[in-house]
């Protein structure tokens, strides 16, 4: 049985392990695998998970994680960017769990605790090209609003990510 709750510092290796493994099958065919390891080891190391476990508020709400026998097969997490918009900021699964339902689990366990904060709307961020997350957030009722560059570019970098919006 597949259970989401709120994480505990047990989970950060977990964390970590979901996200790298979830970041790196996501974008190889479309990010520089340069970009790919740099994203990676400033988001998803052990002592950032760790923080962003104990150091929760309004802006960041804590890292959700998908439980099967006390393993992690996902994890996610958001805040609120304005009085009411939220903003889900990351969410990976285990490559192999893809369309089990697991991100859904998640995505409404964050929704639930944004809409607790007066959230209206909620925002996410998609690399152009993804089509692990376009399809998924879009069926979801996300609906594209701008292109923006990457957050995260380097010199010569032109990732672009897509700004989704619904209302909740």
């Amino acid at each position: 049985m597949i259970i989401v709750q709120k994480a505990e510092a047990i989970h950060a290796e977990g964390i970590v392990k979901v996200c790298s493994e979830g970041y790196r099958a996501t974008y190889r065919a479309t990010h520089d695998k340069i970009y790919i390891e740099r994203v990676i080891k400033e988001f998803y190391n052990r002592e950032r998970v760790l923080r962003e476990i104990e150091e929760t508020g309004r802006e960041w709400g804590g890292w959700f994680v998908a439980l099967e026998d006390d393993t992690v097969i996902g994890a996610g997490g958001g805040g609120m960017i304005g009085a009411k918009s939220a903003e889900l900021f990351v969410l990976y699964l285990n490559p192999r769990r893809r369309n089990e339902g697991i991100g859904t689990k998640i995505l409404d366990a964050i929704t639930m605790q944004q809409k607790e904060w007066g959230a209206v709307e909620q925002w996410v961020s998609v690399a152009k090209g993804n089509m692990k997350g376009i399809p998924f957030y879009e069926a979801r009722g996300f609906v594209l609003q701008f292109e923006k560059p990457s957050f995260g570019n380097a010199d010569g970098e032109n990732y672009i990510s897509l700004r989704y919006k619904r209302q909740i």
